[in-house]
């Protein structure tokens, strides 16, 4: 079957999923996700209708905590629902979450993941916003691109109603929701064969009505609480085999294989990166240029399911010949032994070894990067594997900065560059507002649509908006 080829933005290829297979829409905006929930409203206002054929009900509430409450109690009429967030808009909805998840509700959160004000506010992308909400007990689907944006969005969709955890599909904020990328759209007749009907009148049917009494927002004593958090283990434990499972009928009917940790490199790699989000993109591209060019033993295990974190899973991902990992997170978690994928790695890998006495035990380093949309060059993961490489490698780092007060930062080559003679770049510099960036954003959509070239815009804001400079990026 072939599929139309369009040239559009991360936010609006996880829309085009997210309206089409919701009935009600709750939004509240905050940047980088406000243009899903504007779409969504431009939609609706259309009469546009959803895969089976009514128009959704968006309702805009007075902050994230209205929205979190209200799609909560919509949720609990049976209802398929959901809503665009990010950043302190997320943490708004902690609460609810919670419950949400305590209720074993499906739905999907669909998250612009951003920074969060600390010494300063940041509307820039890092997954500061999604770790600080990974104990709610949400499985955390990520999409490293704008393709993924949709596959994954669909994706988790599915996976929520087959195991009644609800999902946040996140992906980096501006990095990916503001990219324009030339990429396959999916159909209705993809999603009504992705969706499974029966699981949507399960949910119905779990619906409160007093003509099925049901009990639910108690309160407990210590006799029964513990027991009853410990009675969702089953389902937690289903979820990697169900989103594994979901990935494989969506391959079956688009030929994108995607796996919860996918592996991408040289087979006998001994220094490997582990990684998620849009910085997998880069460390790809560095990583066959650098076995092209100088034939390293090098790869990268490229992080979609973070929570549940399937142990066995990411141990499997990796070569049998790795003798050294390298962990990037892109958030920062000041007092900790470590970010939290480090951690996470560490103790699967750790645990692995214990299990298998013939396993060689690897160094594993952790590092941060692209804090607050910070760059993240080919040149700083030629410094990643470099570091790997080093007699001494530095542990806890971050690429980047350059950090002349604790030392943390690797050094690296400003002037490195991997681009091939085949691309064409331009760059256009504006004021906000001043119609550049729409101007560019028209360009390369016509570039995508009508030549056969591949097509990509990226553009970077200033936080004052307005009148500010901007940069716009074309591939």
């Amino acid at each position: 079957m072939s599929r139309k080829m369009v040239t559009i933005d991360g936010n609006q290829a996880c829309t085009h999923i997210a309206y089409a297979t919701s009935e009600v829409i709750t939004i509240y905006p905050i940047t980088p996700s406000s243009p899903m929930a504007a779409e969504a409203d431009a939609k609706a206002t259309a009469g546009q209708k959803n895969i089976w054929g009514s128009v959704p009900v968006i309702s805009q509430m007075q902050s994230e905590g209205g929205v979190a409450g209200s799609l909560h109690g919509s949720l609990a009429t049976g209802a398929l629902c959901t809503t665009f967030t990010a950043s302190q808009g997320l943490f708004l909805m902690l609460p609810n979450m919670y419950k949400i998840a305590g209720e074993l509700t499906p739905t999907v959160f669909h998250v612009t993941a951003r920074s969060v004000a600390c010494q300063g506010l940041s509307i820039f992308g890092d997954h500061g916003d999604v770790m600080g909400a990974r104990q709610t007990g949400w499985a955390m689907l990520c999409s490293q691109n704008v393709q993924e944006a949709q596959d994954m969005a669909l994706i988790s969709t599915q996976a929520t109603l087959a195991s009644r955890i609800p999902f946040m599909h996140f992906f980096d904020g501006f990095r990916t929701s503001h990219e324009i990328q030339k990429m396959e759209q999916v159909s209705n007749d993809d999603m009504l064969a992705m969706i499974d009907e029966k699981l949507i009148t399960e949910h119905r049917l779990r619906a409160l009505t007093p003509d099925r009494p049901s009990m639910s927002g108690t309160a407990q004593n210590p006799d029964v609480y513990f027991t009853g958090r410990e009675t969702v283990n089953k389902y937690y434990n289903a979820v990697p085999g169900i989103v594994q499972e979901t990935m494989n009928k969506f391959a079956a009917l688009t030929g994108r294989k995607y796996r919860l940790f996918d592996y991408h490199g040289a087979t006998d790699a001994t220094d490997v990166v582990v990684v998620m989000g849009s910085g997998a993109e880069t460390v790809g591209a560095a990583i066959d240029h650098l076995i092209a060019e100088e034939g390293r033993k090098i790869g990268m295990v490229i992080v979609r399911l973070f929570r549940p974190f399937d142990c066995k899973a990411m141990v499997n991902a990796l070569p049998p010949t790795v003798e050294r990992i390298t962990v990037l997170d892109r958030c920062k978690e000041p007092g900790a032994p470590g970010e939290p994928l480090y951690l996470d790695v560490r103790a699967a890998v750790s645990e692995a070894a214990e299990a298998n006495p013939a396993m060689i035990m690897p160094l594993i380093l952790g590092g941060r990067y692209g804090l607050g949309s910070a760059e993240f060059s080919p040149a700083m993961v030629k410094a990643v594997y470099d570091n790997m490489a080093a007699l001494a490698p530095k542990n806890k780092f971050c690429v980047g900065p350059n950090d002349d007060v604790t030392f943390s930062s690797l050094d690296y080559d400003k002037s490195y560059n991997i681009e091939g003679e085949d691309v064409y770049r331009a760059m256009f510099y504006g004021l906000g507002s001043d119609g550049t960036v729409g101007a560019n954003k028209n360009t390369i959509k016509i570039i995508g649509t009508e030549t056969d070239n591949s097509a990509q815009g990226y553009f970077v804001y200033d936080s004052k908006k307005s009148g500010s400079m901007t940069v716009s990026h074309l591939r």
